[in-house]
């Protein structure tokens, strides 16, 4: 299974060799966090999935790993099963989406979360 790493700036997704080899790619993903537009958590992944598959590898409610081709962009999958996943939309980069399973959904999503400005980093000064 993919290895997250969410640092103050970017999104790391690391990517297993199986997965690597399953989804067509040699390098990992990586996501700036200010790109990041919104993110979801769902019990059906599979539901989320969108357009063709372009790129990767896919057998239905099994597997799919890769790039997913729609008439706006393209998303990159790495759905297993009926397991939770991640829903990440994403304002700019290579995909408009990234549909990750993970056993860790609700921590990744409170890790992703911003802290308010403390008062003296208030822009304001108020």
């Amino acid at each position: 299974m993919a290895k997250l790493r969410v640092h103050s700036d970017r999104v790391e997704v690391h990517l297993t060799a199986a997965e690597k080899s399953l989804a067509l790619r040699a390098d990992d993903l990586v996501v700036q966090r200010d790109d990041i537009r919104s993110a979801t958590i769902t019990d059906d992944p599979w539901i989320w999935i969108r357009g063709i598959r372009r790129r990767g590898t896919e057998v239905p409610l099994i597997v799919a790993v890769g790039v997913w081709k729609y008439h706006g962009g393209s998303d990159f999958v790495i759905v297993k099963g009926k397991r939770q996943a991640v829903v990440l939309e994403l304002a700019d980069g290579e995909f408009a989406r990234i549909i990750l399973s993970t056993n860790h959904a609700a921590e990744l999503i409170d890790r992703l979360r911003l802290t308010p400005l403390d008062e003296s980093d208030d822009p304001a000064g108020e």
